[in-house]
């Protein structure tokens, strides 16, 4: 790992944020496995929300498939890995409640919630499978 992957893996577990990963991972009881770079990868990921294949909470990336899928899908790992660096970046949980505002800002604006999402776009829309541009809701 490089100097700012350990730094990023260290402030998650300080702000609490990879310690709630860890923890709806038990309660959704996924498979934990190391993954690279310092993320924590919980495949089998079942509850119905959120709608997402993968998200992350913390250094920890939940997802539905098994995690030698996420292993194979390089761009989608990386778009995850980047929403572990905002998480970081914002200091932990108040990521969620910022994130949330976005998509919801997104919505309105895009008719989806990634597209105008200031989070998704800098972590990469299409990487995580969002459209490059949306349908304006009031249009």
């Amino acid at each position: 790992m490089t100097a700012g992957q350990r730094a990023r893996q260290a402030a998650n577990l300080a702000n609490g944020s990879t310690l709630l990963g860890l923890a709806v991972a038990g309660a959704a009881r996924t498979r934990l496995q190391r993954g690279p770079r310092g993320l924590v990868l919980a495949a089998g990921y079942g509850w119905p929300l959120p709608v997402a294949g993968a998200f992350t909470l913390g250094n920890v990336v939940l997802c539905r498939c098994p995690a030698e899928a996420m292993l194979d899908r390089p761009e989608l790992l990386g778009h995850e890995e980047k929403h572990c660096s905002q998480y970081a970046c914002c200091l932990g949980l108040p990521f969620i409640p910022l994130y949330l505002l976005a998509a919801g800002w997104s919505m309105l604006r895009t008719g989806n919630p990634g597209t105008g999402n200031v989070f998704e776009r800098r972590a990469g829309l299409l990487a995580g499978g969002y459209p490059a541009h949306g349908k304006r809701a009031w249009s």
